[in-house]
């Protein structure tokens, strides 16, 4: 029997989940942490990922200990500390700063279907990755990234295109990532086997 389904995410131990959506068939690696959140059909994080504020895509593969959507410290004020917006954690007669918080959850960052982030990867909030793109390992991604870009370094930059430019237009319009259940499990051997060029040839 498949250990995933589209009745409910599989969670492993000690992760903390506030205010998210799942899609069919996803998967929160152990320790993980995802806040005010939408995590796409097919997508999963391995351990210690911490995503908040973020739209997920379908089938995007996020590895161990990456950061999606850090929450920022406000750098205008006169303290950057905890005190004055989580201030009934401090004073009695004191609440929280409910402005603050509802303007953090609207910096939302947004990642693409069939994505891959690498280990310890981080995106900033408000930065878009798109569909078919690859974030390596380590990278701090703070600019958007185009469909089918692989980027790396701290400030993260273009290495080169997965695809030529026609190819990544035809999978965006081909979007075999909205395909049903069925539907995948029969070109699976294709996904398997053939390349993105030839996987076209034959679906789009």
């Amino acid at each position: 029997m498949a250990r995933l389904t589209e009745d409910a995410p599989f969670l492993h131990p000690d992760c903390e989940i506030t205010d998210t959506d799942f899609g069919r068939f996803t998967e929160v690696g152990r320790g993980s942490r995802i806040a005010h959140s939408r995590l796409g059909d097919y997508s999963y994080c391995d351990r210690y990922a911490d995503i908040a504020n973020a739209e997920i895509g379908k089938f995007s593969n996020i590895a161990s200990y990456v950061r999606i959507g850090a929450t920022d410290h406000p750098m205008d004020k006169a303290s950057l500390h905890h005190f004055h917006y989580r201030s009934a954690d401090y004073f009695d007669d004191a609440t929280h700063d409910e402005a603050w918080f509802a303007h953090r959850r609207s910096r939302r960052a947004f990642i693409g279907h069939d994505t891959w982030i690498g280990h310890g990867a981080q995106i900033r909030p408000e930065v878009s990755v798109g569909h078919g793109a690859v974030i390596a390992g380590g990278a701090i991604v703070t600019k958007d990234v185009p469909p089918y870009m692989i980027v790396a370094g701290i400030p993260a930059a273009p290495l080169r295109a997965r695809f030529a430019p026609e190819i990544a237009e035809q999978m965006m319009a081909l979007a075999w990532w909205d395909w049903p259940h069925d539907r995948l499990r029969a070109a699976l051997d294709d996904f398997r086997a053939l390349s993105a060029k030839a996987f076209l040839e034959k679906y789009a």
